[in-house]
């Protein structure tokens, strides 16, 4: 019974603080087919926060049918915004286990965007840190596969790992991919070597050094752009 008033007031929420000025606008900025109801970030969690406190769902399978309820149903974009807080709320961590990867799964291939991409490999990057074993094999495994979005994520999941970066899984990845042809591939390449160069700058250094004949000129801009910036460099590779 949760599940089923907590979808509905979230839609009914949205419907509430829909904006028809900002609605068009937001759709075009992120070149989006699902339309959208024009309720801004601010209001979307405000949103959330009320309504899952107000409708507690009680175990696994609950948890994750409403996630993908929300995900599968959405007829706007904001409803697939609540399904990634839900599936990222502080109250649901015990849930968040390998149990949930195909979930997540599912709803990148589906997603297929970087906003929706992006939240989600924060929710496989802390998967990685608590199932090192399992999820490098899997991480591994989605950096070779088809779908473009697979191989992001598994390039960019470990962006808040810091000193607990698994380095080599990290930069296998990436090099499995600096052949890739796609924006999103070569700027998540960029991005995950800039946000490890914050705790191991010669690591980034010398990869970069290593393959720079293969990097873009975008990937190793993005890489190097805080270590330039900051003098730990000369001058790009």
């Amino acid at each position: 019974m949760s599940a089923s008033l907590l979808i509905a007031e979230i839609r009914e929420a949205l419907e509430a603080n829909a904006d028809e000025v900002k609605a068009p606008q937001m759709q075009r900025y992120m070149k989006s087919a699902m339309p959208y109801r024009g309720v801004q970030s601010p209001a979307v969690k405000k949103i959330c926060t009320a309504t899952f406190r107000k409708h507690p769902l009680d175990g696994f399978d609950s948890w994750r049918d409403t996630i993908l309820a929300l995900w599968r149903e959405a007829v706007y974009r904001e409803e697939r915004y609540v399904a990634l807080a839900l599936a990222a709320a502080k109250a649901y961590r015990p849930y968040r286990t390998l149990q949930a990867l195909a979930m997540f799964e599912e709803m990148i291939v589906t997603g297929a965007w970087w906003d929706f991409v992006d939240d989600i490999s924060s929710r496989l990057g802390e998967l990685l840190l608590r199932y090192p074993r399992e999820m490098k094999t899997h991480m591994s495994d989605w950096a070779r596969s088809g779908d473009m979005w697979k191989r992001r994520a598994s390039i960019i999941c470990q962006l808040n790992a810091k000193d607990r970066t698994d380095v080599q899984l990290l930069l296998n990845n990436i090099e499995l991919n600096l052949n890739d042809e796609e924006f999103f591939i070569r700027k998540a390449i960029g991005w995950a070597l800039r946000q490890h160069a914050k705790t191991e700058p010669e690591t980034v250094i010398d990869f970069v050094h290593q393959h720079r004949d293969r990097m873009s000129p975008l990937s190793k801009r993005e890489a190097l752009r805080i270590l330039l910036k900051d003098g730990a460099i000369a001058a790009m590779p």
